[in-house]
């Protein structure tokens, strides 16, 4: 147990604590009875139901009312938003009135306004929606478009056996990013945190015309990006320091007392740290998950003597296993909740029982550790991420409604999975729970260059700048998309390769998305998506588009191929034949119900006859890939690696620096010598090559130890030692002159040879031919001086003698006509 001081004494605390002088009601002490006159608030809290009319809704109506009576005369039942949308569809088939009465039925006393609030747009909020609620929804957060105006209702304050209670509610600052903007442009979306510091304030000035509470609750629409099915602690997620969540911990005013959380699905009841406060001194921090599961219970002890509140309990308490019938018998409310479910249920099932296709297994999101049923992952990719994309790629492919190339889905526009329980029929209730929002499709044409910038964008900023709850979002990409990334890289350089169709995308080609209207006008903090070209509506609605998919394409069977894998340790610079390479592939499991653990990838070098060994996968679907570069590779090579159980394709760009080609010598007058096969020099004399052998491609493959020399000079010749222990003819021509018969090269690659002592200035080339007389290798050589005439050397230009008389006759003639100009100027 921990103690928080109240109203008006917690403030003075707080300045006692600063000048270190700690007060008893302030620091954390063991459990004990709660004091004479104290009182129990027993907060009973839900977050994201989404609508869920369903055979578990009895059952979570029991559970509430189990906590209930621990506290019968003290209980408060709250939300912390997204009540409704993204619902079941015995839920949004009925716009979610369903959900709404067992709300009520509840008598839930106030909640924050989730995202999904805003779904149908703020008229259809603080219209039909409100005006069925008989309970307040809070949004602290929500202003007037352009001011500081508050557009719905802040906070209210309930009277609990005396105690004034204060619920201050707010949704998440990324709000605009998720929802479509037309419903929601007469309004803004502030900081959550600085709405709840400034309302607390107000409620704690001691002013009592603007409203005063002794204990103050935030509800947060927001939350922590990972909890305890994830096994994270409070310290991992305030390590994020720049997290919308590690400011509601950190920053939320001390007068707050206790802090409910949501939005994320995530699940945890955590004591934290009150900011200025002693160490010790920790308020509840609190999700429950989703749907119900859970229901988060937080009991807070308040002493109107000392004003000061101390938690007693703080727990996620699972949903209720007990019959429904006992549930019923033993709680008038869930009797109720009971007659509104079944009704609804009933109603559903006149259209929703409808079999609209057929699945040969489950097709799922991606869930936590592969569990099952499914956690929910929206930072991994899954089967039915695959099947929805290639359901909006079909459905929009025709250029009458868009043309689409690519489907792509973000990962919360899925809500269910379609499932063989009970029969491996899928019911039109079922396909319409997997997608609920009735958005539009629409179609766009981005870049190849911004396609990967939208992928790049599932590492999240939102428009400030900041990472937001879910730092990651994966999207479900259609099955001719295949890309690598490299997480470790830069932010905006982590995408390494895309194919598209299996070919390498052109970034200046334009390629037509098709998707919701909700991501391609930059939901979810894609951004990039509403930069698109060609932007327009296919007039289809995603439930019917979908649902006609199924139909035509039943039975389904889940791919449990991935669209991307993640590859590092690639060589940055060339390889050439014989290198050794290796590098790591990982993320190549899916975590979807039935995804195989794969155990090996085939590896193929693409355009290579090489047969290469398959490399091992490990069992958290990573591998080490180490191949031979083959000698007839590529110069731009393509390594594809083909994982055995899942078909997951993952292709690896490699450099090559290409192999010298061994040319066939050209045919000349004298007989070819036969090969050396021993280490004894051939018998005959070696041959000059034809002058068409030298082609530019040997050029510079032989190199000297001094390109320019005299007459007379030592050269040392390199090779290679590819030719050690080899028989090599070395030559000075344009008149191809031997320097020295045949030599064999050392381990080291290198010849010696000594040219010619008359070998006249000017360039000439070095030619190095093997045993058959094939050119090896040429290059080219300067002589600085001339040497002595004689016949048979090297022919490297025109005679001297005639053109330098001529030049001496030309300078005697120029200089005649110069003194004679001369002399008529002067006479003129």
């Amino acid at each position: 147990m921990s103690h928080n001081p109240s109203r008006p004494l917690r403030l003075a605390f707080a300045a006692l604590i600063g000048a270190c002088l700690v007060a008893a009601p302030v620091v954390a002490v063991p459990a004990f009875a709660a004091p004479e006159g104290a009182v129990q608030l027993n907060l009973l809290n839900i977050n994201d139901f989404h609508g869920r009319i369903d055979a578990n809704t009895v059952k979570f109506a029991g559970t509430v009312e189990t906590l209930r009576a621990q506290h019968p005369d003290s209980t408060l039942f709250l939300s912390d938003g997204d009540n409704i949308g993204a619902s079941l569809y015995a839920s949004a088939s009925q716009k979610d009135t369903p959900t709404l009465d067992v709300l009520n039925a509840l008598e839930l006393s106030a909640s924050a306004v989730g995202n999904h609030e805003f779904d149908q747009g703020v008229a259809d909020l603080t219209g039909r929606v409100s005006d069925e609620a008989d309970f307040d929804y809070l949004g602290a957060n929500v202003y007037l478009a352009g001011t500081e105006t508050p557009a719905l209702q802040e906070y209210t304050i309930k009277d609990v056996q005396g105690v004034k209670v204060a619920i201050i509610g707010t949704v998440t600052e990324e709000t605009p990013t998720l929802v479509s903007p037309n419903g929601i442009s007469t309004v803004s979306f502030g900081d959550p945190v600085a709405a709840v510091n400034r309302v607390a304030a107000q409620l704690t000035d001691g002013n009592t015309e603007n409203g005063e509470a002794d204990v103050i609750i935030a509800e947060y629409h927001e939350g922590a990006g990972s909890g305890t099915v994830e096994n994270a602690t409070l310290e991992q997620e305030l390590a994020l320091t720049d997290s919308a969540f590690a400011k509601i911990v950190t920053q939320t005013s001390s007068a707050v007392d206790a802090i409910f959380t949501g939005h994320t699905h995530k699940q945890y009841a955590w004591n934290a740290q009150v900011p200025g406060a002693a160490a010790g001194v920790t308020r509840p921090v609190l999700q429950t998950g989703s749907y119900g599961e859970n229901i988060g219970q937080v009991v807070l002890s308040y002493d109107p003597a000392t004003q000061s509140t101390s938690t007693v309990t703080n727990q996620n308490v699972k949903r209720s296993t007990t019959a429904d019938a006992d549930l019923v018998s033993a709680f008038p409310r869930v009797a109720t909740v009971k007659s509104i479910t079944d009704a609804a249920l009933a109603q559903a099932a006149v259209t929703g029982s409808v079999a609209v296709g057929s699945i040969t297994a489950p097709i799922t999101r991606a869930s936590i550790g592969g569990a099952t049923p499914v956690v929910e992952d929206r930072s991994a990719p899954s089967t039915l991420g695959t099947l929805v994309a290639n359901s909006l790629r079909a459905s929009l492919s025709d250029p009458a409604k868009g043309g689409a190339e690519i489907g792509i889905v973000n990962p919360g526009g899925m809500r269910a999975e379609l499932s063989t329980t009970p029969d491996s029929s899928v019911s039109f209730a079922e396909a319409n729970a997997v997608l609920p929002f009735l958005n539009n499709l629409w179609t766009t044409t981005l870049t190849g260059a911004q396609f990967k910038t939208a992928l790049e964008q599932q590492w999240q900023r939102d428009d400030k700048g900041a990472v937001p709850s879910r730092a990651y979002l994966q999207l479900g990409l259609s099955d001719n998309v295949n890309y690598t990334f490299d997480a470790t890289r830069a932010e905006g350089d982590r995408i390494t390769g895309i194919w598209i169709d299996g070919k390498p995308i052109d970034p200046a080609r334009g390629y037509r998305i098709g998707s919701f209207n909700f991501l391609l006008t930059g939901g979810d903090n894609f951004r990039i998506f509403a930069q698109g070209t060609g932007t327009r509506d296919s007039g289809l609605v995603d439930r019917d588009a979908w649902i006609s998919y199924i139909t035509a394409n039943s039975p389904l069977s889940p791919l449990f191929a991935a669209r991307q894998a993640s590859v590092t340790g690639v060589p940055a610079t060339a390889v050439k034949p014989g290198d050794s390479v290796s590098f790591s592939v990982s993320q190549l499991n899916l975590t979807s119900t039935g995804a195989p653990k794969n155990s090996q990838l085939a590896v193929a070098w693409g355009g290579s006859s090489t047969t290469f060994a398959p490399a091992s996968v490990d069992a958290n679907g990573a591998a080490t890939v180490t191949v031979t570069v083959p000698a007839d590779a590529a110069a731009s090579s393509i390594l594809t690696l083909t994982a055995k159980e899942s078909g997951t394709v993952v292709r690896v760009p490699l450099a090559v620096t290409a192999a010298v080609p061994t040319p066939t010598p050209a045919p000349t007058t004298e007989p070819t010598p036969l090969p050396t096969t021993g280490p004894s020099a051939p018998a005959t004399a070696p041959t000059a090559a034809a002058e068409s052998a030298l082609t530019a491609a040997l050029k510079g493959t032989i190199t000297l130890s001094d390109s320019t020399v005299a007459p007379g000079d030592k050269i040392s010749i390199t090779v290679g030692t590819a030719f050690a222990g080899q028989y090599v003819s070395a030559w000075v021509r344009s008149t191809p002159v031997n320097l020295g018969g045949w030599k064999q090269v050392s381990a080291a690659g290198a010849i010696t040879a000594v040219l010619p002592t008359n070998l006249a200035a000017g360039t000439h080339r070095i030619i190095v031919q093997d045993a058959n007389g094939a050119v090896i290798g040429w290059t080219e050589i300067t002589v600085s001086a001339a040497g002595t005439t004689a016949t048979g050397l090297a022919n490297t230009g025109l005679e001297a003698g005639p053109w330098l008389a001529g030049g001496l006759l030309m300078l005697v003639l120029g200089g005649v006509l110069l003194q004679r100009r001369r002399r008529v100027s002067m006479e003129s």
